[in-house]
């Protein structure tokens, strides 16, 4: 009985595109190459992709994952930086998946500058993450794409605990507010380095973001993200030394913490997102939020 070829990449299959475009993997774009289709069909499941999603792939690299999430999507679209590779990968859509290659769009930019995306509007995001930009261009898709629903990341495991950390975890920090301003965060599982070529020093986790209201708040995000900066500028300092600076003085900043029902003495990692946006709300100079950065 003859069975069909797996559409998807295998280690031969990314060593043979990769030889044949002249690609190396580069530390400085972060890239490492998911070779096993078993770990690809374990993301696309693990990030419930619908049959009428339109998902957004960001660094798709040769298109391992770009191929899984086209069996199982309504459209893919992909964000690729890499000319070589922005290039080559509409072909081998074309030549692993032909009946779905009408349903792919590549976008040849770099993600944290995009701010449009072809039609459909994405619902769902699904990527593995270049290292040295995750937490960057996860904010930016999130904050420029509200249609984005759910969001599964495979990023290196520290960023993913960071990203997933409770307040009052050691981890906890920039990142994890900001993802919760967004999103309910939660860690959905580890990938081993082997899945990968050429094989990273670190281990991988899986993140999943499953978006809702942010909160209920009369400040704005770019606000109250950069009271959030300011409280883990210094990590050690408690809140009423960390948004002096911000407050105009040290009696002003504890003036708005207690508004806001935050011990003055407390730290940054100790507060929930709710709570930095009602302190936000309370201190006296609010910034002019087009002049903040809001990511």
């Amino acid at each position: 009985m003859n069975t069909a070829p797996d559409p998807l990449l295998g280690p031969a299959d990314v060593r043979e595109l990769a030889a044949a475009l002249g690609v190396r993997p580069t530390k400085q774009r972060g890239q490492n190459f998911v070779i096993d289709a078993n770990t690809v069909r374990r993301i696309v499941r693990t990030a419930g992709v619908r049959p009428d999603d339109a998902v957004v792939e960001i660094g798709p690299g040769l298109g391992s994952l770009t191929l899984g999430l086209l069996e199982a999507a309504n459209r893919v679209t992909a964000i690729e930086i890499d000319d070589v590779l922005a290039a080559a990968l509409p072909a081998t859509v074309a030549a692993r998946l032909p009946s779905r290659a009408d349903r792919f769009a590549l976008v040849h930019a770099d993600a944290l500058h995009v701010r449009e995306l072809p039609d459909p509007p994405p619902t769902a995001l699904v990527a593995n993450l270049p290292y040295n930009v995750a937490v960057p261009v996860l904010l930016h898709m999130l904050a420029t794409f509200p249609g984005i629903e759910r969001t599964l990341v495979m990023v290196q495991s520290e960023v993913a605990d960071r990203l997933a950390a409770p307040p009052g975890s050691k981890v906890y920090g920039v990142p994890s507010v900001k993802a919760a301003w967004y999103c309910t965060v939660k860690r959905a599982g580890a990938i081993g380095r082997n899945v990968f070529w050429p094989a990273p020093n670190v281990d991988s986790g899986l993140v999943s973001l499953v978006r809702h209201e942010p909160p209920r708040t009369s400040a704005s995000r770019a606000e109250v993200f950069a009271v959030v900066d300011a409280a883990f500028a210094q990590r050690r300092k408690t809140l009423r030394a960390a948004l002096a600076g911000r407050a105009g003085s040290g009696a002003a900043a504890e003036a708005a913490l207690v508004a806001a029902g935050v011990d003055p003495r407390a730290r940054g990692e100790s507060l929930t997102v709710e709570q930095f946006a009602a302190v936000a709300e309370h201190l006296p100079h609010r910034h002019d939020p087009r002049k903040e950065n809001a990511a």
